[in-house]
């Protein structure tokens, strides 16, 4: 029995990467372009009304980020499956696009054979990232866990504290130290991780290990 072609549709703002890709993916019989688009407005309107299996989609649209795209499509289309598209090779722009659900992400210096795995592993609920791409996010990972910042230990214990939900003083007399003193130690912390408040510092104290 004959299985029916995954539908794609993609969305990017170069019309003539629009007709490669046609072009590219009309020699694998298990795939069928269903539409294309320029901008995201556009898209948005078409996917928001038609069922569609698998959409390709560029970080750089003339109206509307493809980051921002895919949580819009999500939105109104839970079941959609997306696959990152572009030529971007940057680990934050990549990480954004991922928070926002797409099922995997490749550069468009891929083959045709792996875009056309690519796009069957999306489609079955699986992710996939190009090897490319593997190697710049385990880079990015690698470069955060080394700049993930060093503590001494009197600020480990008064992060700790703040932890707990001890104020100023309450840590200050703990102590035996001056409340400007705390407070010139909470200063440093949050400036050694780039944070605003201690919510904040709690937060990524935890999620980097330093509690």
């Amino acid at each position: 029995m004959q299985h029916k072609p995954i539908e794609i549709v993609i969305i990017d703002d170069h019309p003539m990467v629009i007709e490669g890709l046609k072009t590219l993916l009309e020699g694998f019989e298990s795939l069928s372009v269903k539409n294309y688009f320029t901008t995201g407005k556009e898209a948005l309107k078409y996917v928001n009304s038609n069922a569609v299996d698998v959409i390709l989609l560029d970080v750089n649209l003339p109206d509307i980020s493809g980051i921002d795209m895919a949580k819009l499509i999500l939105a109104k289309n839970s079941q959609s499956k997306i696959l990152g598209l572009s030529t971007y090779n940057e680990a934050s722009i990549i990480t954004q696009m991922i928070r926002n659900g797409v099922k995997g992400y490749l550069l468009k210096n891929a083959s045709a054979d792996e875009l056309c795995l690519a796009i069957k592993q999306v489609h079955s609920n699986n992710v996939y990232y190009g090897n490319e791409v593997q190697k710049i996010l385990t880079e990015s990972m690698a470069q955060e866990i080394v700049e993930v910042p060093q503590l001494t230990r009197r600020e480990k214990h008064i992060l700790q504290l703040i932890a707990d939900g001890k104020k100023t003083n309450d840590i200050a007399e703990e102590l035996f130290n001056s409340p400007l003193t705390v407070e010139t130690h909470r200063r440093n912390l949050m400036q050694k991780m780039d944070v605003s408040n201690a919510a904040e510092m709690v937060k990524y104290a935890i999620q980097n290990g330093l509690l």
